[in-house]
């Protein structure tokens, strides 16, 4: 059965450190969009960090879940907001953690309902494994194996600062 590190990585050093990688790709002009709510989160602190101009985009990929009829309308649904245009736009989709790929797939889905971007690069702060899709991140900060009920779950306190915990299953 995986260990976890104990404690777990800081989450605000991981929020640099994936700056720093795609800090070379911003003669791109990319633009951001976050998966609410961690994806939101770190798109957020990513954008402040590389000095990027535009609005960050945010995206709630409720209604494009693959599982929406299992598992249904989720009770905290956000709207989704674009600012830009996503026409031609080089775009870096932002989320916490990737497992399945489910999640990544029903973002892209959304995504090219407001136009075909000219790329799209996918930033994690965390890859546990596990993939369903053949999904990949182009930038990741930290491989995880976490046993198959457990769930990394990124929170944000009042102050606005990033932490992980973890939920065992």
């Amino acid at each position: 059965m995986p260990n976890p590190p104990n404690p777990l990585p800081d989450a605000e050093l991981q929020c640099r450190a994936l700056a720093d990688l795609i800090r070379p790709h911003v003669a791109r002009n990319p633009a951001l969009v976050g998966i609410h709510s961690g994806g939101a989160w770190i798109a957020a602190r990513l954008r402040e960090l590389l000095g990027l101009p535009d609005d960050i985009g945010l995206i709630d990929v409720s209604f494009y879940r693959d599982d929406f009829a299992e598992k249904g309308l989720h009770p905290q649904v956000k709207p989704t907001v674009i600012p830009f245009d996503v026409e031609g736009r080089h775009l870096i989709l932002v989320d916490d953690v990737l497992y399945t790929g489910r999640t990544t797939r029903a973002a892209l889905n959304e995504l090219f309902d407001y136009g075909r971007p000219a790329s799209v690069a996918l930033a994690v702060l965390a890859d546990r494994g596990g993939r369903e899709l053949p999904v990949a991140a182009t930038w990741c900060v930290w491989d995880i194996d976490l046993a198959a009920g457990d769930n990394l779950v990124l929170e944000r306190d009042d102050r606005g600062r990033l932490a992980w915990r973890l939920e065992n299953a």
